[in-house]
């Protein structure tokens, strides 16, 4: 039975890994691609050191699974953002048919400063007239 459980939390892991993969290379955009490596690869992760904490079943080994689990949960989101938002100030492209924009509004490409409140209000607006004369 725990041969079975063990085989199965690697071969889903390994198919979040996959799906992951596969994320990067079809979808169409940094911020869905980043969203699929983000997510399914650390579930995939998650499950793999998961089943490698139950077949060796010692305690430094489970110790150092769940470090390796919580290193990248702790990290992986953080480094999505960053990366996501690095792209976003250089300039990167959102797919043809991303709906909403929430952060134009409240960034300037001048200074590359985010505001926010009654500035970012004036730039939304500033923003809806700039779309209107394309």
């Amino acid at each position: 039975m725990n041969e079975i459980v063990k085989e199965g939390l690697i071969l889903v892991g390994a198919l979040f890994m996959l799906l992951a993969a596969l994320g990067v290379v079809r979808l169409p955009d940094l911020l869905t691609r980043m969203h699929a490596t983000t997510k399914a690869a650390t579930f995939g992760v998650t499950l793999i050191m998961l089943a490698v904490a139950l077949h060796f079943a010692q305690v430094v080994v489970v110790a150092r699974a769940f470090g390796v689990i919580l290193f990248i949960m702790m990290t992986a989101p953080v480094a999505a953002h960053v990366i996501g938002r690095a792209g976003y100030f250089v300039g990167t492209r959102l797919w043809e048919r991303t709906l909403k924009d929430e952060l134009r509004p409240h960034y300037d490409p001048l200074t590359h400063e985010l505001k926010s409140g009654r500035e970012g209000e004036r730039n939304a607006r500033y923003g809806a007239e700039e779309d209107a004369d394309r």
